[in-house]
């Protein structure tokens, strides 16, 4: 997580050379190259129907990183993965078949009430702009959980993972090239972007992979629950982003209404 989110940070800082769709393009792409070379799939022995699962999977992951890192335009990092938490709660909610799950999206629903801008004036004014493109990356993260079942049961190991990013970069590309251009193969833009790549996508995949083994998944979902957290220290450290009282409430009731779901639901499944 402290990858992700620094990862995160540091692709904010592209925006004035790339702009946020450039970031996206430049970040998405290298790191399919870094999983290419890592994993070194085999992706021609991926059959049509492969591919057809594999699709929508990245169409979903590189229109995700779209809307969250033009969100990040408008907000700051922490006040935008909190937003971005919404999608994976109510997808929960959805599959879910507990009455108590209702509560805990009913408390992030009270903290995104507190975020929503409503009198909010000068430094304390939330862009609903930024709030609407951090929900639509929520909702894309949803379609993306959902998508990469599919993914997993079909293809084995990490070669749906590769490819699916090859989509997303496919994806991102032709918005990156038309905001920033020539910018992209800029010597010094692309060793940050290698640097966004590898804390944002290839580490970490990496250590979520020997984490899953090594405890079980309610408490995976827990620990993930505090990444809004982990995304605001992220952005008061190296964007000096600084969030309200009230927000850091309202972060709060999105990360126990996440924590609470991840934990009773799936002790709940016997997990």
């Amino acid at each position: 997580m402290l990858s992700i989110q620094g990862g995160a940070a540091f692709a904010k800082t592209l925006f004035p050379a790339l702009g946020a769709a450039g970031t996206t393009t430049l970040r998405v792409t290298l790191a399919a190259a870094l999983l290419l070379a890592v994993f070194r799939p085999n992706l021609r022995q991926l059959t049509r129907a492969d591919w057809a699962a594999i699709a929508p999977y990245g169409v979903a992951l590189g229109l995700m990183n779209l809307a969250f890192y033009e969100s990040l335009r408008f907000l700051p990092l922490g006040l935008a993965v909190t937003l971005e938490f919404v999608g994976p709660l109510l997808l929960a909610l959805a599959l879910s078949r507990r009455a108590a799950d209702v509560g805990w999206v009913a408390l992030a629903g009270v903290g995104i009430a507190l975020i929503a801008p409503i009198g909010g004036e000068g430094a304390h004014a939330v862009s609903p702009l930024g709030i609407a493109l951090a929900l639509t990356a929520g909702a894309l993260w949803a379609a993306y959980i959902l998508a990469g079942g599919a993914v997993g049961r079909r293809v084995p190991g990490s070669t749906g993972v590769v490819a699916g990013m090859l989509v997303a970069a496919l994806v991102t590309l032709p918005f990156g090239a038309a905001q920033a251009g020539p910018a992209l193969l800029s010597p010094a833009v692309l060793l940050t972007g290698l640097a966004v790549a590898a804390l944002s996508s290839a580490l970490p995949y990496t250590l979520e992979m020997r984490a899953l083994r090594a405890i079980p998944a309610r408490v995976f979902g827990v620990m993930m629950s505090l990444e809004p957290a982990l995304a605001a220290l992220s952005g008061l450290l190296f964007l000096h982003e600084r969030l309200t009282v009230v927000q850091g409430v309202a972060m709060g009731c999105v990360i126990a209404a996440s924590a609470g779901i991840n934990w009773t639901g799936k002790r709940g499944e016997g997990s």
